[in-house]
């Protein structure tokens, strides 16, 4: 390990993995073997324990920790990608977030219609070092909403990157990555500020009435279509 991966095992302000929660969960969840092996377990644990919702949607600092993710149970991306970061370098995995913007042709349209778009801007994925290299993967959409949305669950060997598939399981578009922001040690909240309340000012505007099950809405719009 060279200083530079060093430097992304120490605890952050979002990825806390000092925090004692943070630290249990990945010692449970982490188990024995190589780092592949172990972040391969931390990945399907956060991505199918933690149940992705972005109508927590927030820039309440608080909100955004790893350790309030994994207490609530859900998330949307970015927190998620948070808490992959913070599962691993609890198990001495060095690990960053990583923020890009994705164009997402499979979201219910009442998110859209609180979005007033279908690009999201500063999506999170976490990237992971071992084996000499940093390999990415998006923790976001847990299985069971997969299985609802009809879109296949992304998987992650450790050994490739696992973004988000191009198309789901009957063919149709599902995530087109447009910009890559690239990695970061810890959430940068400022510029995630920034970039929110540009895009997304009707979402934040209804943060106090935010709530909602995305899962059975597009399980809703599917049927009526």
């Amino acid at each position: 390990m060279n200083a530079d991966t060093h430097d992304y095992l120490a605890p952050g302000e979002f990825i806390d993995s000092d925090h004692d929660d943070i630290q249990a969960f990945a010692r449970n969840r982490a188990g024995d073997g190589n780092d592949r092996q172990r972040a391969v377990r931390l990945y399907y644990a956060v991505r199918d324990e933690i149940r992705y919702d972005p109508y927590r949607f927030s820039l309440d600092p608080v909100h955004l920790r790893a350790s309030t993710t994994l207490a609530a149970g859900s998330g949307y991306c970015v927190p998620k990608a948070a808490l992959l970061a913070a599962c691993a370098r609890a198990a001495g995995i060095p690990a960053r977030i990583g923020l890009a913007d994705v164009k997402n042709h499979l979201a219910s349209q009442r998110l859209l219609a609180l979005m007033q778009t279908d690009i999201f801007y500063y999506h999170g994925y976490t990237e992971l070092w071992f084996d000499g290299r940093w390999v990415k993967a998006t923790p976001a959409f847990n299985i069971e909403l997969c299985e609802r949305f009809g879109v296949k669950a992304l998987d992650f060997d450790g050994r490739e990157n696992a973004l988000m598939h191009e198309f789901d399981t009957v063919g149709r578009r599902h995530m087109e990555y447009l910009v890559d922001h690239g990695p970061r040690a810890d959430l940068p909240l400022a510029e995630l500020e920034a970039v929110y309340r540009k895009h997304y000012p009707r979402l934040l505007a209804a943060h106090d009435e935010l709530s909602g099950d995305m899962g059975a809405e597009m399980e809703q719009e599917r049927t009526r279509n």
